[in-house]
């Protein structure tokens, strides 16, 4: 059987989950249609999404469409929870992207639809609720078309829009109007197509033209959209038959050798970590040994696969399933496993991992691109606002920071920042709903009271230019036995952080330069004003030890003798004195944003914005409705969104997204340090002396 992996994505309310629903129900999974007002759903599990009617965890459902097994997944609509519907870009075969017929494009539309493009990921559109007052066609067929991709054709026609009878009718052969929309979209991408018409305009049938379709669909270069209701069903049979038709299912390889990601962690009744794993290629069967992040190795104890709208136990998992994996006590959301053991002398090599860019067999992704696995890249921006969590009792603090920890572990970007020297613990956030579920959490399925800091926004900060230093090891004042010297410089934004030898890669033991690297990593996560340093190149000029040895007859002397500790305790001062001769600025991030509003209104918004040192191009200015577009700083998009109702007569629509950062004007702002401050060099020998 052939097997598609598809993903619903939306903005939040749209009807996605309802939309899930319907899809379960009329592939005969489950025999009733759930609500997600009443809570009822088969993909919102949790307590949380049931009472606040809200998609926050992604869900898997698995439907047979004749020859087509699918593995549904639905995701998150909400902001807040966007870094759940990343995880899951890089599994997906297909997608279908649901937009309300009344709504029409809103601003989460906007960004999934880029970022599926981005990735060439196969979408078909649903334009949901034509049963609502307020539901279009016409214009919103041009909506679509502007705001989202050109390339869009519509199915079909939609009749008695706006009533509980509304009904969606595909095109059927022979509909003059139909073939001509198809030529004009799949002649864009397609010149021989062109040429044929060109030539002779009853030359393509329209066989030819549904394969075109198809062929364009599943490249991802051309996008079908079809209307229904999600709750009467209407629509849902064509959009059905389009999933069979125009999005690319496959046959995996079986023998090829074992590759898969992982793009969702859980805990299980008893506490085990459970992993959600998109098999791309071979077959994985229980207590096979699999291999990931490097040198991470464990055994498979059990699995389930996805069946007719419930899990299953089975002995294996193939190419093109989604499993759930038991025994991967260390794995990672964003892992990719291979089989095999770490090599023995003299044997072949047991791991197999699939090259970026390629297909299961081996052979370049049809699109042309590589859609990695879940980890593989940030499809989206980062968070970019930060809390501190406190328990309301002081003795939960210890559980506190297992159950966040947890928490990290199905949701990496809440990035965990420990502040050992006032005992705290800062998440970062996507938004205030994210931060209330988090509550929630802890304190339905942990049993946790917590409270919050106020939100603050996360600043970065990037180097202003070369700067070196370095400590020799029995040269006063450096009391450790070490020499170690380091050069820093500017890197490109999103570049990272890279270390480079400048020294003999045996002027001392290996363990003793990794030490330095580890800590040179762990140190640019603050610097001069407390905020991490993304990008940064890193080399170690100096070098130097004192070996190993003893007083006559004794054993192993520590105080005569580098260790590791001397050079994970020297690296942090040379570094800092190293960034400030560089120098550092805060950079504070950026939304780019659109409005649209009453013309009537601008001039009001545009002293908003100014107040919110917002920075606005000219304006789009027509007689009832305008367009201003621009750059916010992250940290007033909120107040924003706030004043714009009164602003606006409640009529403004706002949509805003990270743009980049820029250097902060005014009052540079600093974040509280997490260590013992190696930029104050007597308090952080007293510490570290005396730890020692």
């Amino acid at each position: 059987m052939k097997t598609l992996n598809l993903g619903i994505l939306a903005h939040v309310d749209a009807g996605k989950t309802s939309l899930t629903e319907r899809l379960l129900y009329a592939a005969g999974v489950i025999d009733a249609v759930g609500s997600v007002d009443d809570g009822s759903t088969q993909t919102d599990s949790l307590a949380l999404e049931r009472q606040r009617g809200i998609t926050i965890k992604s869900a898997v459902v698995s439907f047979a469409l004749g020859d087509v097994g699918v593995n549904l997944i639905d995701t998150p609509g909400h902001p807040d929870f966007i870094a759940e519907v990343e995880r899951v870009l890089g599994v997906l075969d297909g997608a279908v992207l649901v937009v309300s017929a009344v709504e029409g494009v809103q601003a989460q539309t906007r960004i999934l639809m880029r970022t599926l493009q981005r990735l060439r990921i196969p979408t078909l559109i649903f334009v949901n609720k034509i049963d609502r007052a307020g539901a279009r066609y016409d214009s919103l067929l041009k909506e679509l078309a502007a705001k989202l991709s050109p390339d869009v054709v519509a199915m079909g026609t939609t009749d008695e829009l706006g009533t509980a009878r509304a009904s969606f009718t595909t095109y059927g052969p022979g509909d003059a109007g139909f073939s001509l929309s198809l030529v004009d979209v799949l002649a864009e991408h397609d010149d021989r197509l062109l040429a044929t018409y060109v030539e002779d305009e009853n030359a393509l049938s329209d066989e030819a033209l549904r394969a075109g379709l198809a062929e364009q669909a599943r490249r991802a270069v051309v996008h079908p959209v079809y209307f229904g209701s999600a709750i009467t069903g209407a629509g849902t049979e064509p959009l059905i038959a389009g999933i069979r038709e125009l999005l690319p299912a496959s046959v995996g390889d079986k023998e090829a050798p074992v590759t898969g990601s992982v793009f969702k962690v859980e805990r299980g009744p008893a506490g085990e970590k459970v992993a959600y794993v998109r098999m791309f290629s071979g077959e994985l069967r229980t207590r096979d040994r699999l291999r990931f992040r490097g040198d991470h190795e464990a055994k498979v104890t059990a699995i389930s696969v996805f069946d007719s709208g419930t899990t299953a136990t089975r002995a294996s998992v193939h190419a093109g399933q989604i499993g759930k994996l038991w025994g991967l006590s260390e794995v990672r959301i964003g892992d990719e496993i291979t089989a095999g053991c770490i090599d023995e002398p003299g044997t072949g090599s047991g791991v197999n991992r699939r090259r970026a860019g390629e297909s299961p067999s081996g052979a370049a992704d049809a699109a042309g691109v590589d859609r990695g696995g879940a980890g593989a890249s940030a499809f989206f921006a980062p968070p970019t606002l930060e809390t501190v969590v406190l328990p309301a009792r002081a003795s939960d603090r210890g559980n506190l920071q297992s159950a966040l920890s947890q928490l990290a572990e199905q949701d990496p970007l809440i990035n965990l920042r420990q502040d050992d020297v006032r005992q705290e613990t800062s998440v970062s956030l996507y938004g205030e709903v994210q931060k209330e579920v988090i509550q929630t959490t802890l304190a339905t399925e942990y049993g946790l009271d917590v409270t919050f800091r106020e939100t603050t926004t996360i600043h970065i900060e990037r180097i202003d230019g070369p700067g070196e230093a370095v400590e020799f090891n029995k040269v006063d004042p450096n009391p450790f036995l070490a020499t170690v010297g380091l050069r820093v410089e500017p890197a490109p934004p999103g570049s990272g952080v890279s270390f480079a030898l400048e020294v003999e890669l045996g002027s001392m033991p290996y363990a003793f330069i990794k030490a330095v690297e580890e800590t040179v990593r762990e140190t640019l996560q603050q610097g001069l004003c407390g905020w991490e340093i993304p990008d940064a190149r890193v080399m170690m000029t100096h070098s130097g030890y004192s070996a190993r040895q003893s007083h006559a007859h004794a054993v192993f002397d520590k105080s005569m003798s580098s260790t590791a500790g001397d050079f994970r305790l020297l690296t942090p001062l040379v570094l800092t004195t190293a960034l400030r001769r560089a120098g550092t600025t805060v950079h504070e991030p950026m939304h780019r944003f659109q409005l649209e509003l009453p013309t009537d209104t601008v001039r009001g918004v545009l002293a908003a914005l100014a107040k919110l040192r917002a920075i606005p191009r000219v304006p789009a200015l027509d007689t009832g409705t305008s367009v201003l577009e621009g750059e916010i700083p992250a940290a007033a998009v909120y107040q924003l969104e706030q004043q714009l109702p009164a602003l606006t007569r409640g009529e403004g629509v706002l949509e805003s997204a990270f743009e980049r950062y820029q250097p902060v004007t005014g009052a540079v702002p600093r974040r509280e340090r997490t260590d013992h401050d190696p930029l104050n060099r007597r308090e952080y020998l007293l510490h570290v002396l005396r730890r020692v």
